[in-house]
């Protein structure tokens, strides 16, 4: 079921209720399930659901499925369900059953059916808008829609009706019979069944009314068997209509809903119609944008499946909404990273520098560690030669006091070459410098155990004649964490900075590289190579994360 190695993950209450089921013979065999709708992508705090479910049921040996709750034709896509199923494998998961809630309409209509026969369901004629105005307050109950008292005959006719697509959109609803008195509003009355005629992505027009989630979902949990149903928090409201709709459809399996804290975090946006609405309007370059949260979006970035389920596992499960640190997740993937990632050089705004005593014709090679935190990692060869780039910041002709980079008349060690000095400055008409001209010392060259002066500053390079040009993609947060959100839109949250782009070069041993191959670019970072716009003629890096971040992993 699961196809990565399972890493126990400290306590939760959760795990401690399946640990007690299981001990005290109330379930034989655990089963979960992720049920995720077909409206849209998923998202960071779907990965944290994903995970919480398949990985429990492998810890005790259970099963998962992977189901689709599409019961809304009008939102629901086919390309949203491929998206989901490559985004569960992606996490490295795989499902023991793959199901549709559609797959159950026949079952699901004949349970409605028995509602009505037991008096438990009426037809009701009552507009949306209608509905929601007699639902009553927290503080006052509802009324009685005037429908409520038809027989059972009529609402049987009435329902066969509806199916047979006598009525048009919100003429008629299912309503089911409880209480609109409840000091629980999801008890008063609420729909079962709407009618909509529109294509269903998976049953075409065989079907015209469909079953509302909170009707769908619980008996789509008991035909599947499921043990242990874990929702978000926001739906232990909804718990009551859970289990009545199981208990008075006659199901022979009763699942129970337990609920959990969502992932929420710092800078980010999760809801899928705020997410949809970024795409829409092209804020964004769609469901895969590397500033989305969404799992595509992650990993057209750069993120790594283990880097995001060592996240959700420390996180933890909670019974109360917090808000994560997005550096927690920054963490992880540099911590996943650093070991796998060869380390290069990329210059992403160059400066040319000539080193004018060096041979003209000149090439030569020089050793650099692929990853010197994982020297199995072997020894790469980069060119070295009369003419370098070097970044625009590594040079300031009057710098600052203990600026220990390039300046005029300073010398600094390249990395992996020699000690160069500055001895002169090149600017265009406009007084921009536009090149240096340096000296090197041959006695430095690195590795050669040259101790005779030191130098305070270290810069990274690369060989002008042969370098790769490339396109960098320096990301930021989409959203900006504002102290006071309520009277602002999604739009007005946008950082307008969230992504700059910079034209440069990488070393040659880069012409090989692959998309979504990753390394950690000397000084900059974790890079990607993105997998929708690299092509053979155009290098395109996706910056995954800076080198360094200021959060605590302890301290959280």
């Amino acid at each position: 079921m699961i196809t990565v190695e399972h890493k126990s993950a400290s306590s939760n209450f959760i795990r401690t209720i399946i640990q007690e089921d299981l001990q005290s013979g109330k379930v034989d065999q655990i089963v979960t399930r992720f049920p995720p709708e077909p409206n849209g992508y998923l998202h960071i705090g779907h990965a944290k659901a994903i995970c919480l479910n398949f990985e429990l049921a492998d810890e005790f040996k259970g099963k998962t499925n992977l189901r689709f709750d599409d019961t809304n034709p009008l939102k629901e896509d086919k390309e949203y369900v491929e998206a989901i199923k490559e985004d569960v494998k992606w996490l490295g998961f795989e499902w023991d059953g793959l199901y549709f809630a559609s797959d159950y309409f026949e079952e699901m209509y004949n349970r409605a059916v028995l509602l009505i026969k037991k008096g438990m369901a009426y037809v009701c004629d009552l507009s949306a808008e209608e509905i929601r105005e007699m639902r009553g307050t927290l503080t006052e109950p509802g009324k009685e829609s005037p429908y409520r008292n038809r027989s059972v005959e009529e609402n049987l006719d009435l329902f066969e009706r509806m199916r047979s697509g006598e009525f048009k959109d919100g003429e008629k609803v299912l309503r089911a019979k409880i209480d609109m008195a409840s000091p629980n509003i999801n008890l008063r009355d609420p729909v079962l069944y709407r009618i909509s005629h529109t294509p269903h992505h998976n049953t075409g027009t065989k079907w015209c009314i469909y079953p509302m989630y909170d009707f769908a979902h619980p008996i789509e949990d008991a035909i599947e068997g499921v043990t242990h149903s874990l929702c978000s928090l926001e739906f232990e409201d909804h718990r009551p209509l859970y289990d009545w709709v199981v208990r008075e459809t006659e199901m022979e399996h009763q699942p129970r809903q337990y609920e959990f804290a969502r992932l929420n975090l710092t800078n980010t946006v999760m809801s899928k119609r705020y997410l949809r609405q970024l795409v829409e309007e092209k804020v964004v370059d769609g469901w895969d944008d590397p500033r989305m949260p969404t799992i595509s979006g992650l990993r057209r970035r750069g993120y790594t499946p283990e880097a995001i389920r060592t996240f959700a596992r420390e996180i933890g499960v909670a019974r109360s909404n917090s808000v994560v640190d997005v550096r927690m997740l920054e963490h992880f993937v540099r911590e996943d990273l650093k070991l796998k990632a060869p380390r290069t050089m990329a210059v992403l705004r160059p400066l040319k520098v000539v080193i004018v005593n060096y041979p003209k014709d000149q090439v030569e090679m020089l050793d650099a560690e692929i990853n010197p935190e994982n020297p199995e990692m072997g020894i790469r060869q980069i060119p070295f030669s009369r003419e370098i780039y070097i970044e625009q910041d590594d040079f300031m002709e009057n710098p600052p006091s203990k600026y220990f980079r390039l300046f005029p008349g300073n010398e600094v060690r390249l990395k992996h070459a020699y000690f160069i000095k500055c001895v002169d400055v090149i600017k265009d008409e406009e007084g921009n410098v536009v090149e240096l001209h340096c000296t090197y010392d041959p006695e430095t060259k690195s590795g050669t155990g040259f101790t005779g002066r030191k130098v305070k500053g270290t810069i990274h390079w690369v060989e002008a004649k042969h370098a790769v040009p490339a396109e960098f993609r320096l990301y930021d947060s989409l959203i900006i964490d504002a102290d006071d959100k309520a009277d602002k839109s999604l739009l007005d949250l946008l950082n307008p900075d969230s992504l700059e782009i910079t034209h440069g070069f990488v070393e040659p041993n880069m012409k090989e590289t692959a998309p979504e191959d990753k390394y950690q670019f000397f000084r900059h970072g974790y890079f990607h190579v993105d997998p929708k716009y690299t092509t053979p003629e155009k290098l395109v890096f996706n910056r995954i994360v800076p080198l360094k971040s200021s959060f605590d992993p302890k301290k959280g």
